[in-house]
Formats: C-alpha cells, structure tokens, sequence
C-alpha cells in the first residue's frame, strides 16, 4: 500500500442475497444509489458464494469515493443454515404453536461450529444457545 494514496470510502453497505443468485435485479435497489458497476458486483459475488449455494449469504459492500468497491462475505445466515440441517424450505408459519421440523442437538452445533466465526463468543456451549434461539423463533424442535 506504501506510496497509494488511500481511497475514501463513501459508504459501507450490508446485505443478504441467496450464493450464487445475485443479478441487478435483485441488488439494485440496495446497491444503485452507490453508483456502482452492479454486474461487476454480481460476478464478483456469485463467484465468492458459488459454493455455497442454497444459503443466503450475506455481504459487506465497501464503497469508495471513485465508486470502485471492495466486497466481504460473512458466513451464511443462520436461519439458511437452519433450514439446511433441517431439509425445509422456510421456518414454521406459527412459530412456538407449530413445530416446522425436528434438528438433533449434533445438527445444531454442527450450524454453531459454521457460525462461530460470526458471533459474539468463542465459546461452542454459548453458540449453540444463540442458534438454538435462532432456531426456537423459526419453530423448529431440538432433540437430544
């Protein structure tokens, strides 16, 4: 970086688009207003999250002054985790009166062990409340 003038970022922008999945379509109306070049984000991204296809994954849009951008994605989200584990589409429509589906206590930490990285402990025991909360809101049951 010695010698580079550093750039100045104008804003920093999150969001949440299925891997693999993004067009202008579905990031223009977040992303327009930065002036950006929208299909060099799109091709940017979906080739950051092809591999993680099925989840939504959010991401964090640097953007600078000379509307050139920088993008970091996170882990995916973990309701998309969840519903991974779980082989469902979406949560329950009744969360707490109806049950979506059934996770085993080794499919939560297996998704706690995913997010780790993105949460606020370091700790496996503390993570695994954290998404079984995430979890309970959706209206999904953990055994075990």
């Amino acid at each position: 970086m010695a010698g580079m003038a550093k750039k100045k970022i104008s804003r920093v922008i999150k969001i949440q688009v299925k891997a693999g999945e993004a067009s202008p379509a579905t990031v223009g109306k977040d992303l327009g207003p930065a002036g950006i070049n929208l299909m060099d984000f799109c091709r940017q991204y979906n080739a950051a999250t092809q591999e993680q296809r099925g989840f939504v994954v959010p991401a964090v849009i640097t953007v600078f002054e000379d509307r050139s951008f920088e993008l970091a994605t996170k882990m995916p989200t973990t309701a998309s985790l969840l519903r991974r584990v779980a082989g469902i589409g979406g949560g329950s429509t009744r969360p707490g009166h109806q049950t979506a589906a059934t996770i085993t206590r080794e499919q939560l930490r297996e998704v706690a062990k995913t997010k780790l990285p993105d949460l606020n402990t370091t700790d496996l025991d503390e993570a695994e409340k954290i998404i079984a909360g995430t979890a309970r809101s959706m209206g999904l049951s953990v055994k075990g």
